[in-house]
């Protein structure tokens, strides 16, 4: 039983000390806070970026239904263009995932404007066509357009037009980032290699001239009565006075005592 009256007393006094530190009401504010937080990251994670779009077509009221649609359809219509010239110049601008654009337009037709966007590599373009323009979706497919739709404008046929464009489009950078790693790692490989074969020359420079300056210490030795040691010290001073490099004085030895022809003996 003392042993129970002593733990109540301690819980009592943890609990007097929790209410010195905050008071109920600073709990709850701090409860709330935190509920709070969680909720918006909670938010922040359910809500995924929108994707953008520049739509360009020269027929306000056809324009103005297909940015509907898009907008309806959960993506962000960040740019709207009448003419060729605009699409080019909004998509350079906006940077958007995608670009829906009529083949007929003023100034600059879709073709061309295509054509420039997706030579910069600037965001993949859907073709809106009719049904008469065969001929220009060939066209269109030559200027790297990814996909087309044709008229009139259909939820079933423009969105996944719109997911295949994006899918193709990030296909083909994938793609090139990975030959453009390739190519890098290629240079290195080739720089690396010639590191390689700089120091392999340098090393056998350096063997070579060990030996010529081994060779002409031999002949300082046995022509003209040095020491191993003197002859190394006069060939290492004398490059440094001269500065001439030890190979070429080591050769310069040879070439005058390496074929000399030793003395007959007295009889």
């Amino acid at each position: 039983m003392m042993s129970v009256k002593v733990n109540v007393t301690m819980a009592d006094n943890d609990a007097q000390q929790l209410d010195d530190v905050l008071t109920e009401e600073e709990l709850k504010n701090v409860k709330n806070e935190t509920e709070q937080t969680q909720e918006a990251e909670e938010t922040q994670q359910e809500e995924p970026r929108k994707r953008t779009v520049v739509v360009a077509e020269d027929e306000s009221v056809n324009r103005m239904d297909l940015v509907a649609m898009l907008e309806d359809n959960g993506y962000e219509v960040i740019g709207e263009a009448a003419n060729g010239e605009e699409a080019v110049d909004l998509t350079r601008e906006k940077h958007p995932d995608v670009v829906c654009m009529d083949v007929k337009m003023p100034r600059m037709n879709g073709i061309t404007a295509a054509g420039i966007i997706c030579d910069e590599n600037l965001a993949p373009v859907v073709m809106l066509t009719a049904f008469s323009q065969t001929d220009l979706v060939k066209q269109a497919i030559g200027a790297g357009v990814m996909a087309y739709v044709t008229k009139p404008y259909e939820e079933s046929k423009l969105l996944p037009a719109i997911e295949v464009a994006m899918g193709r489009f990030a296909e083909i950078n994938d793609l090139l980032d990975g030959i453009d790693r390739d190519e890098q790692e290629l240079d290195d490989t080739r720089r690396q290699l010639e590191e390689v074969e700089a120091k392999l020359k340098k090393a056998e420079d350096t063997l070579e001239e060990r030996k010529l300056v081994d060779r002409a210490k031999g002949l300082l030795m046995d022509k003209a009565n040095f020491t191993e040691q003197g002859a190394f010290r006069w060939i290492q001073k004398t490059s440094m006075d001269q500065r001439v490099p030890k190979r070429r004085l080591a050769e310069a030895i040879i070439a005058k005592y390496g074929d000399a022809k030793p003395e007959a003996n007295e009889h």
